[in-house]
């Protein structure tokens, strides 16, 4: 018979298989669990494939889209040529008769009447238009020139008219740049030049634009390869005198202004230069017409980055104007930017408060740059509508308060009374100025030194060597106390003896009291 085991033993058997079940267990347990996020792992990267593939597709279809696109705009482009080329051939032929009819009227005008007033006063619209389209008619550039920048204040007019009136040119491209190229791109006036003509540069460039439109195809602009040419040597030469000009920052915001619509206008912009095109823009930031200039100068995909330069520059208003050009008001919220620009305006003014420099008129200088900023702000918010976002109410009670601020009077400089003048001098004169052959600054002359004398009081001539001088006038003569005496100023009563320059010493160590046109006759 075998033996019966031990009961202990059996216990001691059990222990360890119970432990190795619940290793088993929790090694399943582990084994389910890294299999369930294995599994998730790889059914993420086939979603995440799947994504990526449709992504390329929908690209890929939407570049095909493009491409056609592009291909059926350029066959749509080559089939208007021969259209848009007869319709400048005969726009062409109605400007030519259209300038002969005109030159005829005014040789008819001027034999009917001699000498015709050609510049005469322009005082309404009519006479606006006739005046300009007669330049454009006779390829007048030099004389259109002269008429605009003349008429600064009709520049509404201008604007209005302009267009129509450069449709008469023969070549309005070419009539353009010989009409700018008195200031641009170098201003030929040298040192004599006046006012900064910018305004008219922009103004003529902005209007031949719609000059240049293809009537056929609006997107195209009707160019010639000679006019283009001659832009792109005027550009260069601009580019050149910004160079000789120190850089950006040394060059006028309305020059600038005028190369950037230069450019556009001529449709000669180089992606090579497009950096120089946003250091311009940023530069001149302020300007309203920036932001459109940006985009079209294809600076698009940089207007995030620019319009986070201009914030960290402080001019958070220019960055509101931007964000609304190109459509990023959601990256960039107006209303925070505006309340930043009137927090740095407040510290700006409070700094003017603390400067010793502007004592006495310290309040009144920093209530005119919060005044500038409030002002800005209010306009912003009404030209674009945040008046739920950001109420004016508040800002335009400031401005009131800030409007009643008025500069210091300054206090008038009292002059004291002669303290060389004593009482106890019988004649009533002044005294002698105390070290008066110390002056470093005295008079010099040619003639030989002249004899020194010394004056009496007792008696107002020189001795008898020398020719008494003219009885002085009346008012010298009699001197009442309360005139020689007074401890205020003396009236000025003498205005027809002019006194002598102040480095000229005094007569013989004298006080000032003969007139100075005795002095030749001194010498002779």
């Amino acid at each position: 018979m075998g033996s019966i085991p031990d009961p202990g033993e059996l216990s001691e058997l059990t222990q360890p298989s119970f432990d190795d079940f619940q290793r088993q267990t929790s090694l399943m347990t582990s084994c389910t669990l890294l299999w369930k996020e294995l599994s998730d792992h790889f059914s993420s990267l086939e979603q995440h494939l799947l994504h990526k593939s449709e992504a390329l597709n929908r690209k890929i279809r939407s570049l095909d889209n493009q491409t056609n696109e592009s291909l059926n705009l350029l066959r749509h482009r080559e089939s208007t040529l021969d259209d848009a080329l007869q319709i400048a051939l005969r726009d062409i032929d109605n400007r030519t008769e259209a300038a002969l009819a005109a030159l005829s009227r005014v040789q008819a005008d001027d034999v009917a009447d001699g000498d015709g007033d050609g510049d005469g006063e322009v005082d309404n619209g009519d006479g606006l238009m006739m005046k300009l389209k007669s330049f454009c008619l006779n390829m007048d550039s030099l004389g259109f020139w002269g008429f605009v920048i003349g008429k600064k204040k009709e520049l509404e007019g201008l604007r209005a008219e302009m267009p129509d009136a450069l449709g008469e040119c023969i070549d309005p491209a070419k009539f353009v740049l010989e009409a700018i190229s008195e200031v641009f791109p170098v201003d030929k006036r040298g040192d004599k030049g006046g006012n900064d003509l910018g305004w008219a540069c922009v103004l003529v460039l902005e209007s031949l634009v719609p000059v240049m439109v293809d009537p056929v195809l609006k997107s195209r602009m009707l160019v010639t390869p000679s006019v283009k040419e001659l832009a792109k040597d005027v550009a260069e030469k601009w580019k050149v005198s910004l160079e000789e000009r120190g850089g950006v920052e040394n060059v006028k915001t309305p020059d600038v202004h005028t190369f950037l619509q230069h450019l556009v206008t001529f449709g000669i912009v180089d992606s090579d230069d497009l950096q120089l095109y946003r250091k311009l823009v940023i530069a001149s930031a302020w300007r309203k017409h920036m932001p459109k200039l940006a985009l079209s100068l294809g600076l698009s995909n940089q207007m995030p980055d620019m319009i986070e330069e201009l914030i960290s520059k402080g001019q958070q208003l220019d960055a509101v104007h931007f964000t609304f050009e190109v459509g990023l008001v959601d990256k960039f919220p107006p209303v925070p930017l505006l309340k930043s620009f009137l927090k740095d305006a407040k510290k700006v003014a409070t700094s003017i408060l603390e400067d010793p420099n502007n004592a006495g008129r310290a309040a009144y200088l920093a209530a005119r740059k919060e005044q500038s900023a409030l002002k800005s702000v209010i306009k912003c918010i009404e030209e674009y509508n945040l008046e739920a976002e950001f109420p004016p109410e508040n800002l335009k009670k400031r401005l009131e308060q800030l409007e009643k601020v008025k500069p210091e009077k300054r206090k008038q400089i009292v002059v004291p009374a002669n303290k060389r003048t004593r009482a106890s001098n019988s004649n009533g004169g002044p005294m002698p100025p105390a070290k008066a052959g110390r002056l470093t600054n005295a008079y010099v002359s040619s003639f030989p030194a002249a004899p020194t004398f010394v004056r009496s009081p007792s008696h107002g001539q020189y001795p008898a060597a020398l020719p008494p001088y003219p009885s002085p006038p009346h008012m010298y003569g009699s001197r009442s106390p309360s005139y020689a005496y007074s401890p205020e100023p003396a009236p000025a009563i003498a205005a027809s003896y002019p006194a002598p320059p102040m480095n000229y010493p005094a007569y013989g160590s004298y006080g000032n009291v003969m007139a100075p046109t005795y002095q030749q006759a001194y010498y002779r």
